[in-house]
């Protein structure tokens, strides 16, 4: 993860990272995201969405807390002509035992059939040059890969801690390191990624 904000280091999904990258750790990834940008189509009608990652008791007794390999997620949104905040509750499991940025995801409740592979990218800080706002939470980002499903096609997802988003200059260094990534995939994606509507907008 670069935590000075100089770079953007980003990883292939499916193959080991980079020597370069380091994976985010579990306190980093808890919290509420904002979804500021995206490819999945299921977010073009939709506004305010945000994912919130919550650490559970991991799955054996010798995983330290902080290292869980359990997540609990709940994603809200609204769509573009109601007010109704939506929800979608699921279950991560690590899918490797020794690192903590590919996750197998589960639905709960009427979804409990459901089920997806995700992986984390890249994560970091934004550049004190690009951080203009003085907000102490802005500067969070973090980029995901959803591989396709029976229901969905494979995706990216570029979040924000802050619901102000993030500022263009960090946007764009993001895309051209997803341009440079080796896997056609990732490139393809990449040019499809769009701004998810926030607020009133």
């Amino acid at each position: 993860m670069d935590q000075q904000g100089a770079t953007v280091v980003l990883r292939t999904p499916h193959t080991a990272p980079p020597p370069n990258y380091t994976p985010p750790s579990m306190t980093f990834l808890q919290g509420k995201w904002h979804v500021t940008h995206s490819t999945l189509p299921l977010w073009k009608s939709k506004r305010n969405v945000t994912i919130t990652y919550k650490l559970l008791e991991p799955s054996d007794k010798s995983i330290p807390a902080d290292q869980t390999d359990r997540l609990d997620d709940l994603a809200t949104y609204q769509t573009l002509t109601s007010d109704k905040v939506m929800t979608v509750h699921g279950l991560n499991k690590a899918l490797d035992p020794k690192r903590r940025d590919a996750w197998g995801w589960r639905g709960r409740g009427l979804l409990m059939v459901a089920s997806s592979h995700w992986e984390i990218l890249g994560s970091g800080y934004e550049a004190a040059e690009s951080n203009q706002h003085g907000d102490s939470e802005r500067g969070e980002w973090l980029v995901t890969f959803f591989a396709k499903t029976i229901v969905t096609p494979a995706g990216l997802d570029i979040y924000s801690r802050s619901k102000k988003g993030l500022n263009p200059i960090t946007v764009q260094r993001i895309e051209n390191e997803l341009a440079k990534v080796d896997n056609d995939e990732i490139k393809e994606l990449a040019k499809k990624l769009f701004a998810v509507k926030m607020f009133g907008d």
